[in-house]
């Protein structure tokens, strides 16, 4: 059978899945559709919150950044995996006993006020639309390659999957979906994985095998990674810059992606679903659980792939000539066809020099060799997908990880559009525009919200403003600088008052937005852009993806600023927040338990 029949097989069963799942637990009210009507297992919840979780930039991206990036890119895992333990620890059993639907409508009842729902809600849409157009574009890139279509035709099959099981089934149906998509997706992480660790160490465990010894010289495979990348012009992989600039955006950007996950709606609204307060404690336990299996492997992907693609193109070292174009693998020849791999004979000698251009010290040495610029350009969102290809491992496995990518991208955009339309047709409409509306009324309010959700989504996937890691990391920026700080007031300061609150959201949520789109274009639209988003280019010394954790000390500040001149917190509102604190007791708001 050949490749393509057989991605078509895999993949398409994984769909039909889905859509059955969808069916099988459609949402027949709004509890069902927002919620699940509350009653998912820990366990059952703690695997679809592990799947919302681990998306296009997880799966697809992440150990692609990795491999290029290396140590400077690990601020990825350390800040993704340090976040959900702030979103365990701080916020979602205080959320979950508090008993509300949404996010906004905890932040207009806790700040007793229509304005601060409604900022709340601008905040969440501006997050999880830019989060989403990650996962769109994770989803055009696997698309693109595995059933050979163009970028833009997968994107809009991969809306439409969406929209058929998103939109059917609500909460109720996304989470059992979930718990099958992390079932397929991390399957298809890990078999790879282990065979390549196995491959280039003989080691099965890839954590282990990233630190073994590298079968085919001896040495330990990280020295030799090193040593091959250095000799074209690259920074070693094991490297950190220790001056002052890279490590303030280290550390800021760590900061960002951890409580700019700590404050992301759609992972939050998953705490919802469960029965009882200590089931969403038990949930976020299991879901760290499931998330470490892809976040423990994720480093030893990146790097042996990274390895596996030196290899293939200088097969004799990276100091002796590079294969031949006529003689490429086929690999590079299918990726091609996608535009996410590209080839520029610069020098006409019909071989494949790939390495670091931009290195001035290696730029003796290029010229030594006859080199006149890097030919070869690959795309990093395309690493993970193409390494079983590289690694020359079986069509099913190449299968697997088409369907792997894919149930990341689909789960995770699938969380964020149910967010997006429940605080359209939750928190807008229900709240602010008509609040008589129907039950009836509201879900087909949530549907239609959904449907116009996954439409813009798709649009700006076609352009997105960086790889889906990058793009997602904007996401978190933005969730940072507005909703986690807003939220953690919410339960543990009975000082903030609305005015605080507003005037917090609004300073953080603007002056990061303005921050991204001075260094990414306004509205993301190419060429737009004032400053480079680089450290040395960049307005403050900050690149944009590091924003947040300046955008959330301001809205700190602005918050306690604005409360300690105004009026203090009604009594009723501080025993609200008191009684969602204590452990004991449910309070009056959360009296639905």
């Amino acid at each position: 059978m050949d490749q393509f029949t057989l991605n078509l097989i895999v993949v398409g069963a994984t769909f039909a899945i889905y859509i059955g799942i969808a069916i099988w637990a459609r949402a027949g009210s709004t509890s069902e559709f927002y919620a699940a009507g509350r009653g998912v297992h820990p366990v059952t919840n703690g695997m679809a919150t592990a799947a919302d979780w681990m998306s296009a930039a997880s799966f697809i991206s992440m150990a692609g950044l990795i491999a290029f990036g290396g140590y400077t890119a690990s601020s990825f895992l350390m800040g993704w995996t340090g976040g959900y333990v702030l979103l365990a620890l701080l916020l979602a059993p205080y959320l979950r006993k508090f008993g509300k639907f949404t996010v906004p409508e905890f932040i207009g009842d806790r700040f007793y006020s229509q304005t601060a729902r409604l900022v709340a809600v601008t905040c969440l849409i501006i997050a999880s639309v830019t989060y989403v157009i990650g996962q769109m574009t994770g989803v055009g890139v696997a698309f693109s390659r595995f059933l050979e279509v163009s970028n833009t035709a997968g994107l809009l099959i991969g809306a439409a999957v969406v929209f058929a099981y998103a939109v059917l089934g609500g909460m109720k149906g996304i989470t059992y979906t979930q718990v099958a998509q992390y079932v397929v997706l991390i399957t298809a992480y890990t078999i790879p994985a282990i065979f390549i660790s196995l491959q280039l160490t003989g080691v099965a465990l890839p954590p282990i095998g990233l630190f073994s010894e590298y079968t085919a010289t001896g040495e330990p495979l990280l020295a030799r990674l090193n040593e091959v990348i250095q000799d074209l012009g690259f920074a070693a992989y094991t490297l950190q810059d220790t001056s002052f600039l890279p490590m303030l955006n280290m550390f800021l950007f760590t900061m960002s992606l951890m409580i700019g996950t700590a404050g992301l709606p759609h992972v939050i609204i998953r705490f919802f679903t469960v029965p009882r307060v200590a089931d969403a404690r038990w949930s976020a336990g299991w879901a760290l659980v499931f998330i470490s299996l892809l976040y423990l492997t994720a480093p030893a992907v990146g790097a042996m792939a990274r390895l596996n693609l030196v290899d293939t193109i200088y097969p004799n070292g990276a100091s002796e000539q590079p294969i031949a174009y006529d003689e490429r693998p086929d690999w590079i020849k299918n990726w091609e066809i996608t535009g996410l791999l590209k080839f520029e004979d610069k020098n006409g000698d019909g071989l494949i020099q790939w390495y670091n251009e931009g290195n001035a010290t290696f730029a003796e040495t290029a010229t030594e060799r006859g080199w006149q610029g890097s030919e070869l350009t690959v795309n990093n969102d395309i690493l993970v997908l193409a390494n079983p290809e590289i690694a020359g491992l079986p069509s099913w496995v190449i299968a697997l990880v088409a369907a792997g990518g894919l149930a990341a991208a689909l789960s995770t955009a699938a969380g964020l559009l149910l967010a997006i339309s429940s605080a359209v047709s939750h928190d807008l409409i229900k709240g602010a525009i008509n609040p008589g509306i129907s039950e009836r009324g509201e879900l087909l309010a949530a549907r239609i919200a959904m449907a116009i959700a996954i439409a813009v989504a798709t649009w700006l996937g076609l352009n997105p403003p960086g790889f889906a890691a990058q793009t997602v990391a904007l996401a978190f920026g933005i969730a940072a600088a507005s909703l986690f700080p807003v939220l953690m007031m919410g339960i543990f300061s009975t000082r903030i008052n609305n005015h605080g609150a507003v005037a917090g959201m609004l300073a953080g949520l603007i002056f990061t937005v303005v921050y991204i789109f001075l260094h990414k274009g306004w509205f993301f639209i190419p060429g737009t852009n004032s400053f480079p988003d680089t450290i040395a280019g960049s307005l403050f010394g900050i690149q944009s993806t590091a924003i947040g954790a300046v955008g959330a000390i301001l809205n700190f500040a602005v918050a306690y600023g604005v409360s300690k001149v105004t009026a203090d917190t009604p009594q009723e509102i501080k025993d609200l927040v008191e009684s969602v604190r204590v452990p004991r007791g449910a309070g009056s708001a959360a009296a639905d338990h």
